[in-house]
């Protein structure tokens, strides 16, 4: 069978669990090699043997997405590796359940710092790089739900993931020139570790199970699915666009 990203070189922020595993095994499975990063207190080793097993290519680069030197030193790493850089996927991210008045500065700087700060470095250090390169390349970010709906829990995510919505699009805008695409993907509740306390929380899942027209908890493998499709040939005519991938929950959500 073709390897639709055979001789491309892809890099996957957060890619220690969750969504970024899912999809660095995805990638290297359809032929990609791939950077697995996380930070400095991560362990990239099961996704590493993931990938290996699946008969893929992948190897670690280690940094947090807040410290711009080490985002730069990620993106050269993983270019030096492969000899180019063809994919770039920002999905590193950090929802800790906060009420609006219990979310101090501090909170939310690290949230901004992450979820929005990082994926602008990690998108743009990116783009460089297939800039210098000259061939073009496609990135994907990480959004969410959550840039469209509230919650209680997540007035400060909200605000951050629909920033990295729109940023996709911005820059999409201004990267096209260069042949590269810039899109987003919007999960819905998917079972990460990042989901793990809402779903260990009976009420809320029957809540989110009733209202998700397909009535049921999504896979990160099917997230990595929606963005190896947008990183394709496949999805050629398609920048500055965000896939809403919440299997209806949206349409259903009591407001």
């Amino acid at each position: 069978m073709e390897k639709r990203f055979a001789g491309k070189v892809a890099f996957v922020t957060g890619a220690c669990t969750g969504i970024g595993q899912a999809t660095a095994v995805r990638l290297a499975t359809d032929g990609a090699l791939v950077g697995v990063n996380g930070r400095p207190s991560d362990d990239p080793a099961e996704t590493l043997r993931r990938i290996k097993e699946a008969g893929g290519e992948g190897f670690p680069v280690i940094a947090d997405l807040r410290d711009p030197a080490q985002v730069v030193a990620m993106v050269r790493e993983v270019a030096r590796r492969g000899g180019r850089l063809d994919y770039a996927v920002s999905n590193a991210g950090i929802n800790p359940f906060m009420t609006w008045d219990k979310t101090s500065v501090e909170d939310f700087d690290e949230l901004s710092e992450t979820n929005f700060r990082g994926t602008w470095l990690v998108v743009t250090e990116g783009a460089k790089q297939m800039i210098k390169e000259g061939h073009g390349g496609a990135i994907c970010c990480t959004s969410s739900l959550s840039a469209h709906v509230s919650s209680p829990s997540q007035v400060a995510y909200c605000g951050t993931k629909a920033a990295v919505s729109m940023l996709a699009k911005a820059l999409g805008a201004v990267l096209g020139e260069h042949g590269i695409r810039v899109n987003a993907v919007e999960p819905g509740c998917i079972d990460t570790p990042m989901a793990a306390s809402l779903l260990a929380d009976p009420p809320a899942l029957k809540y989110y199970e009733e209202r998700i027209a397909l009535h049921r908890v999504g896979k990160p493998e099917e997230m990595a699915s929606v963005i190896a499709f947008l990183l394709s040939d496949d999805a050629s005519y398609l920048t500055c666009t965000t896939v809403l991938a919440d299997a209806g929950f949206i349409v259903n959500a009591e407001l």
